[in-house]
């Protein structure tokens, strides 16, 4: 067995499609498939149930997924330990966010902390939340920063990792005024008359922060969905193309409201939420706990 074939079952578990998981990790697809029957067959169990549209995780291939995925974090942390102990780890701060949170939080909170006392080299991947998880599940990186809500699912589990609240943020329906410069797709929506909706996909984070809010089932908000993203930027243009009502993170579009371009759809909608950042519990680099040791107390 070899850990590609880990990697790449982890992948597909996580796009649920074959032709998507391949390209990611830089294979053909037929390639790619043989890679995961092998891994099926090493297991001598049916990972992947291929008789939906969707491809979906059998019984065994949930089961395993949690256990191909600890097995690759710990590999990761183990050579990291080993290289710290040889003296090659470098003293470089990775860095996993989500888009918003690596555009609009992370330049201006990094600033701060090199104000104080040089850092030295810091590097960032910013990508979903899905993928944010993965990163720091194979140990990629040594800390995220995503938003967060405490009925959201998320897989850093307080077992392996810790986490800090750095600020606070909102998710605020907005959609473009009309010409009377009232919203021009009032929450909840007039009776039989659905408002266009551009929403998360199952990749986003916000998502799943807005699905655990129940904020619209409880407003008996009345959506149609016209478009969807991972990422809360490319919802905020649809919706300041009146394309639709989009919920979207204060830090994120607060110079629309400013401006006039967007405006709440409605009042009573919104979502706290705050900004946090996760590490894992195990000892990390020299640079990763003296910055560690300058943020609030952990939880």
């Amino acid at each position: 067995m070899e850990t590609a074939w880990l990697e790449d079952f982890v992948k597909l578990a996580e796009e649920g499609n074959f032709s998507r998981a391949a390209q990611a990790r830089n294979l053909s697809q037929p390639a790619f498939s043989r890679r995961i029957k092998a891994l099926e067959e090493w297991v001598d169990a049916t990972l992947i149930d291929r008789d939906t549209h969707r491809i979906a995780l059998t019984p065994a291939g949930a089961a395993f997924r949690s256990v191909a995925e600890e097995l690759l974090r710990r590999l990761a942390l183990g050579r990291d330990e080993a290289r710290a102990l040889g003296a090659a780890q470098t003293s470089t701060l990775r860095f996993a966010s989500t888009h918003a949170l690596s555009v609009t939080f992370f330049p201006d909170w990094l600033r701060g902390f090199e104000e104080e006392s040089e850092l030295g080299p810091v590097s960032l991947i910013a990508d979903h939340m899905a993928a944010c998880e993965r990163i720091m599940l194979e140990g990629t990186a040594d800390m995220l920063l995503c938003h967060h809500h405490p009925s959201a699912r998320h897989r850093l589990d307080e077992g392996n990792f810790r986490s800090v609240s750095l600020g606070d943020d909102q998710l605020i329906p907005v959609c473009v005024p009309d010409s009377c410069g009232t919203p021009l797709f009032p929450l909840p929506g007039k009776d039989g008359e659905f408002l266009p909706y551009l929403e998360f996909d199952e990749h986003s984070g916000m998502g799943r922060i807005l699905a655990a809010s129940q904020v619209i089932e409880r407003g008996g908000a009345q959506l149609r969905p016209v478009f969807r993203s991972h990422l809360a930027s490319v919802l905020l243009r649809m919706a300041r193309d009146g394309k639709g009502i989009a919920w979207a993170p204060m830090s994120l579009c607060a110079g629309d409201l400013a401006s006039g371009r967007l405006m709440k759809a409605a009042e009573g909608w919104d979502v706290r939420i705050e900004i946090r950042i996760f590490r894992p519990r195990q000892r990390r680099s020299t640079a990763v706990e003296a910055l560690w040791r300058r943020l609030p107390a952990a939880e």
